[in-house]
């Protein structure tokens, strides 16, 4: 009994709907065959027959109702399957009806019962339709003055959707005054009462004719090319733009229109992603042992998920934070695969370490992904930077030689191009250990330069979010500033791309189109955010050390040639050199003085005749290192 009053009170309008049903069905039946069965069997017709059928179809479309639960049904969002729901009610127990007036009479009745079905379910569905206009109209007479005019962009599935919530839920937010298509035949054609108006050809003159506010582009089959152009246009005309995934959160008011686009790292780029085409790499990762140093970092974690497609037989996940190798390893387990896991905990500084893994899991291919990258931070921790990249690089190397690794791919970066801080300057220098190591070794060495990776630890995108999540304002350094710009999948899909095409020293770097500027990528976050740079500021704070206004994918004299250039791919090589020992003998001679190993750093890195400077600084007893000169080139950014 408690049962029965609970779901009584939570569901008191269906249970009266499903009442009504029941008496529609009852006095429908008892009205038709009072009328009509007693000029069809005038010789049995009794007032307890007639009775009797109208209990039976009463219990039958009961007992099936509450099978389907059609009082369970929220008929203010009905459609065509809840209407199925009732029509199979109805036909069932009309059937019931048919076999019990088949068994008692000797005839079924079917054309009666036919005719008493069809006037019960179309009183039924006036019911639903009364009752749903009733509470829109209800609704609307008290709601507020509609909402800002809106456009929408597609008369697809997403469109009809969307016109469909808008119109019908939230005119206080936003008035849908007509929509636009591709496609010409439908111009003129209606869709939940809305007009379709005519072609996104003639979106500036709708736009402006009917005084639209805003435009929702609610087409996602569209190519990226395609979309972008849509939303350039619709910015030029000055009106909000949005493009809507989802609308159901709007429709119930949970949130407002500037809070419901969720920037994705592609709408970023500029650019269309880059799609490699790493399937050739399966017959060399397929069975292997595979090792992959940061595996709990961005770059690290998104190369072990790339990796265990090919299904290597182990994959090592070293790194020195244990909760990110954790959660990386749990997240690769719960795959199901095969593949052989080994979470190890170590540090790349820690040469005794690595000897131990190398010679328990002896890997066939490493993927250096462990590094310091914070360009401030390293700024001030030069010493740091040089014991994690450069000579963490050279125990990696080593001992991968030593264990006779087939392939190792070091991931590097674009600052290490003509550096002016001490994270590119490190990153150059393991570039070129990495190279020196090659030349020796019967392991195959190769470098792959990421630009910056979007969506990335220590990344301007999360920074950007977290900024525009508060508020802002967005704190932008320079106006001028660029960078090239790369996501995760397409800088993990890299690295392993040049395990494979390496034959030997070189160095890989995506084509990543043209360079973007950060106050441009600041605005357009804001804008995909749903915001505008009123609502929130972006300011300029200056350009921090060891910064610069524009990276570089390759110096002048380090492409190479000879080697293969490979579709959406530039190789190249780093400046001649002979030996790596004696920058590692300067570095070792200022490791105690921060501003003295900063200079160091950078004036080898940018250093033409590296073997000649160097000879210099030493015969000067490590007094050559112009200091001045390299302070300047990093305080203008050049």
């Amino acid at each position: 009994m408690a049962t029965l009053v609970s779901v009584y009170r939570r569901n008191r309008r269906n249970l009266l709907f499903f009442c009504v049903d029941i008496a529609i069905v009852s006095i429908v039946l008892y009205m038709t065959f009072d009328i009509l069965f007693s000029r069809v069997m005038p010789y049995t017709a009794t007032n307890y027959d007639l009775m009797l059928m109208v209990s039976i179809k009463m219990i039958s479309f009961m007992f099936v109702g509450m099978l389907l639960k059609i009082h369970r049904i929220d008929w203010r969002y009905a459609s065509i399957h809840e209407m199925k729901q009732v029509t199979i009610a109805l036909i069932s127990s009309d059937l019931i009806l048919f076999a019990y007036n088949q068994i008692q009479f000797g005839r079924g009745l079917g054309v009666m019962i036919a005719v008493q079905g069809l006037l019960a379910f179309n009183f039924i569905l006036f019911t639903r339709v009364l009752a749903r206009n009733h509470v829109l109209h209800t609704f609307k007479l008290h709601a507020s003055p509609k909402g800002r005019k809106t456009l929408i962009i597609g008369a697809g599935n997403s469109g009809q959707l969307i016109v469909r919530e808008l119109k019908e839920y939230r005119t206080t937010v936003l008035h849908v005054v007509g929509i636009l298509d591709d496609d010409s035949m439908l111009e003129s054609l209606y869709v939940h009462g809305v007009p379709i108006l005519g072609t996104t050809d003639e979106l500036e003159r709708i736009i402006e004719d009917q005084g639209i506010e805003v435009v929702i582009l609610s087409i996602p089959s569209l190519s990226y090319t395609r979309r972008i152009e849509l939303l350039k246009r619709i910015e030029k005309t000055g009106v909000e733009s949005h493009a809507l995934p989802m609308i159901s959160e709007l429709a119930t008011g949970n949130v407002s229109i500037n809070e419901i686009r969720e920037v994705k790292i592609e709408d970023l780029l500029g650019r269309e992603p880059v799609q490699l085409d790493i399937s050739g790499i399966s017959k060399h990762v397929e069975g292997a042992t595979v090792l992959v140093t940061g595996a709990g970092g961005s770059i690290g974690s998104e190369l072990c998920r790339q990796l265990i497609k090919f299904k290597p037989a182990e994959m090592i996940l070293l790194g020195h934070g244990e909760n990110s190798i954790y959660l990386i390893e749990k997240e690769l387990s719960g795959l199901g695969l095969e593949t052989k896991l080994h979470p190890v905990i170590g540090d790349v500084q820690d040469i005794e370490r690595l000897e131990y893994v190398f010679q328990t899991y002896r890997p066939e291919i490493v993927y250096h992904a462990a590094a310091h990258k914070h360009v401030p931070l390293m700024q001030d921790n030069p010493l740091e930077a040089v014991k994690n990249n450069v000579y963490g690089t050279k125990n990696m190397v080593d001992v991968a030689s030593k264990y006779r690794v087939d392939r190792f791919v070091m991931v590097s970066t674009d600052k290490a191009v003509n550096p002016t801080n001490v994270m590119g300057s490190t990153k150059r220098i393991a570039e070129m250990i990495v190279q020196e190591k090659s030349r020796s070794s019967e392991t195959i060495f190769a470098v792959v330069r990421f630009g910056n990776v979007l969506g990335s630890r220590g990344s301007v995108v999360p920074l950007f979010k977290e900024q525009i999540v508060r508020g802002g304002p967005v704190t932008v350094t320079d106006p001028e500033m660029t960078r090239y710009f790369m996501t995760i999948p397409e800088a993990s899909r890299l690295v392993i791309q040049a395990s494979v095409l390496s034959r030997g020293g070189e160095i890989f770097v995506l084509d990543m189109g043209n360079p973007v500027k950060i106050i441009d990528l600041a605005k357009k976050m804001i804008e995909l955010s749903g915001f505008t740079t009123d609502q929130i500021p972006i300011e300029v704070t200056g350009i921090r050390p060891g910064e610069k206004l524009y990276e570089e994918l390759l110096a002048t004299n380090e492409l190479d040639p000879e080697a293969n250039i490979f579709p959406k791919i530039f190789v190249g090589c780093t400046r001649p050199f002979t030996s790596t020992t004696p920058i590692l003998r300067l570095v070792e001679h200022f490791r105690d003085n921060s501003a003295a190993l900063t200079d160091a750093l950078l004036f080898v890195a940018n250093s033409d005749d590296i073997d000649g400077d160097l000879q210099r600084i030493f015969a000067s007893g490590f007094e050559f290192i112009p200091s001045q000169q390299v302070r300047i080139r990093v305080a203008d950014g050049n």
